[in-house]
């Protein structure tokens, strides 16, 4: 199918989940994250850049109406498929934190280094609660122990692209989650 990169050829993208999964997953998320908080004042923080599209449909899907959003950038991946297990921390947030509702939102959590480092970072400023929602828990890879209290779908293995996880920056805008398989 076609090269990325320099590490690995592309035979076929195999769906893993498809639009309509991820859409219905998304809207029973927010219902589940709507009970929880209810019209508690709540800070929702997007994991940049592979949480940008669930965070997105997410929030759109929320009924809170105390709702803040804000952004973090932290990567571990760089241009390769497995963690460096070094989180480099690019893009803090700008909403003040102290003593309000967190909701991380991110992409994948596989094997728990950067949500330990983020929920480390968020604890030391005194947040009134942290949850973390993830579109995918993979707990294969899990080295640390990291709770996903929303979790979209739960995956074993593969290692999957699109609606906003990538490749080496590759596959983030495909509507649905893949599974790479290789040449």
């Amino acid at each position: 199918m076609s090269k990325v990169g320099h590490e690995l050829k592309v035979k076929e993208l195999k769906t893993v989940f498809s639009q309509e999964q991820i859409a219905e997953r998304v809207q029973e998320l927010a219902a589940e994250i709507d009970a929880c908080y209810g019209q508690e004042p709540l800070v929702a923080i997007c994991v940049l850049k592979g949480g940008f599209v669930f965070f997105s449909d997410l929030v759109r899907a929320l009924q809170n109406k105390n709702l803040e959003l804000d952004f973090v950038r932290l990567s571990s991946y760089g241009k390769g498929a497995s963690s460096s297990k070094h989180v480099i921390f690019s893009k803090d947030v700008e909403i003040d934190i102290c003593d309000k509702h967190v909701l991380i939102v991110e992409d994948i959590v596989d094997s728990g280094h950067s949500m330990r480092f983020l929920l480390g970072q968020f604890a030391a400023r005194k947040a009134r609660s942290l949850r973390l929602a993830a579109l995918v828990d993979k707990n294969e890879r899990r080295e640390i122990d990291v709770h996903v209290d929303f979790a979209g779908f739960k995956l074993t293995q593969g290692f999957i692209v699109g609606y906003g996880l990538d490749y080496a920056e590759h596959y983030r805008n495909l509507p649905a989650v893949f599974e790479i398989i290789p040449e």
